[in-house]
């Protein structure tokens, strides 16, 4: 398998998070709006979800330029955001570099809506644990940020092997827990994950499943 990369972890300990509250919050209601992943995960009341999910300048620049570097991309190379969401990831990315290949693809209507309208006509409609219209090695970098954790055991694997298939470089970057005291906060803070693994867990299923490139774990202390 590839590297452990420390790219969104920083941007994501930005973020205060009250765990209990959310826990106590009538969350089982809560987490069947979220996982409709429309208006009210997007940018409705934030015990759906974001609590509104706005396009702000620079904020996901850093994460585009560390896979800018890492991943060596220039004027022409193709990159895909599996679960792209409002794809502002890609947007930066084709900031830094214009003449970039972007195709973006997630399951919201409101998340593709929100996207800038420069890049509206790279994204659609998809699932990730479907086969995708590409051949093999198709992209030379294929991305997935917090997407996978939300697929079932079986779902994953397919996931995970179209990903390895279409992508001549990998990332993945998922929620995941090393202690207990993780897992508790884990447990109360997510709205749509179906799989809840530790490390460990995640790194054999990434082997299991045949996957070779690049990961993340996000964690919640």
């Amino acid at each position: 398998m590839g590297r452990l990369l420390n790219i969104v972890t920083p941007l994501h300990q930005t973020t205060a998070r009250k765990y209990l509250e959310r826990m106590t919050d009538d969350k089982v209601t809560c987490m069947r709006k979220a996982k409709e992943y429309e208006f009210d995960y997007w940018d409705g009341d934030r015990r759906f979800g974001y609590g509104g999910y706005q396009y702000l300048p620079g904020r996901w620049k850093p994460v585009a330029q560390a896979l800018m570097d890492l991943y060596d991309l220039k004027p022409g190379s193709r990159v895909l955001d599996v679960g792209c969401g409002k794809a502002f990831l890609l947007y930066e990315m084709k900031l830094l570099i214009p003449e970039l290949q972007i195709t973006g693809f997630d399951i919201s209507h409101h998340g593709l809506a929100g996207a800038r309208l420069e890049i509206r006509d790279h994204l659609f409609i998809y699932r990730a644990q479907d086969r995708y219209p590409w051949g093999d090695g198709y992209f030379d970098l294929v991305i997935s940020l917090g997407c996978l954790h939300n697929l079932r055991i079986f779902e994953l694997e397919t996931a995970v092997k179209e990903i390895e298939r279409v992508g001549r470089n990998k990332y993945l970057m998922l929620e995941s827990y090393r202690n207990e005291q993780e897992l508790f906060n884990l447990q109360c803070w997510a709205l749509t994950a179906e799989a809840f693994f530790d490390t460990a867990e995640w790194i054999w299923i990434y082997n299991h499943f045949g996957y070779t490139g690049d990961y993340e774990f996000i964690y919640f202390e």
